[in-house]
């Protein structure tokens, strides 16, 4: 039994859900007024940004911790200078140009923790762990359905950040035939410790199941994203700590290009190579099970 638009507006637990058939509504609207679909975008869609406190209530974070490990992560919102749209749309945020570092601090979430690779000791089931990342929840619904970003006009992914240099990877999670499909791509940071923006094409993502490459390598189905994150699966223990100002989709080309190359998998490897995964633990001997933590 599915649940209708009048039941999920007269449901608990939906307290905005005329306010995002409206804010749906006038979205739709806007588009049609200015003939968006006719052109190329010229502004950026955001996607996250964190201005407020109330913004964090939109993500969640996750760890091994979840599945008995002992990674621990949180994200926690900090005050800055406000977000200027009309910088953003010429290529400058704040005080700060692609590549380059921004002298004042912008509102922001921190995502923050440790990384463990201890296993539980009484789970003999769990036999790798060191992993933490964070999401977008679900949008809910409107009286148009469920909210999805429609991305398909645009060219990038931009990211406005502040890392300490570790390996994160960027995923994004589309309403595909395999749920638990992602598409990845390595976070790129030029100036670690510094804030900056970067700039990641939609082509250069790579298809994952479970930090597995998965064949065939399909293009993204951007008319229907239902999730941005950030995760940590580098599996080095000790703190990690990554400042994110705010997440957009843009036409804006970088001024560095980022290509299949720096996609952080190994897609060209032999013998059947899984990229990073052949990082995070050793390959399964033949006929193996796979008992996995992340």
């Amino acid at each position: 039994m599915f649940a209708t638009p009048i039941r999920l507006a007269r449901g608990g637990g939906m307290p905005g859900f005329w306010k995002r058939s409206l804010d749906e509504f006038k979205r739709q609207a806007n588009i049609a007024v200015k003939m968006e679909g006719l052109h190329v975008p010229q502004k950026p869609r955001p996607l996250v940004q964190f201005t407020d406190p109330a913004s964090i209530e939109t993500c969640k974070a996750f760890s091994d911790e979840d599945m008995g490990g002992f990674s621990r992560a949180r994200m926690t919102f900090h005050a800055g200078a406000a977000h200027e749209e009309s910088r953003r749309e010429q290529g400058v945020i704040g005080n700060e140009k692609e590549g380059g570092g921004e002298t004042s601090e912008p509102s922001h979430m921190l995502f923050k923790g440790t990384i463990s690779t201890e296993l539980p000791p009484n789970n003999s089931d769990i036999q790798r762990s060191g992993y933490a990342a964070w999401r977008t929840k679900d949008r809910g619904f409107s009286l148009f359905g469920k909210l999805l970003w429609d991305i398909d006009p645009y060219s990038y992914l931009a990211l406005r950040i502040k890392s300490d240099g570790r390996k994160y990877f960027v995923n994004i999670q589309t309403e595909s035939i395999v749920p638990t499909d992602l598409h990845q791509h390595l976070l790129p940071t030029y100036t670690p410790g510094a804030w900056e923006t970067v700039i990641i094409p939609f082509h250069a993502f790579v298809r994952t199941n479970h930090g597995m490459v998965v064949e065939p390598q399909r293009e993204m189905m951007r008319q229907k994203v239902r999730s941005v994150g950030i995760g940590l699966i580098d599996r080095v223990p000790g703190p990690f700590e990554l400042r994110v100002a705010d997440v957009y989709a843009t036409n804006r080309s970088p001024a560095r290009e980022v290509g299949r190359e720096s996609s952080g998998f190994d897609l060209e490897s032999e013998e059947g190579g899984r990229g990073i995964m052949d990082e995070v633990e050793p390959r399964r001997k033949r006929g193996e099970p796979e008992k996995i933590l992340i």
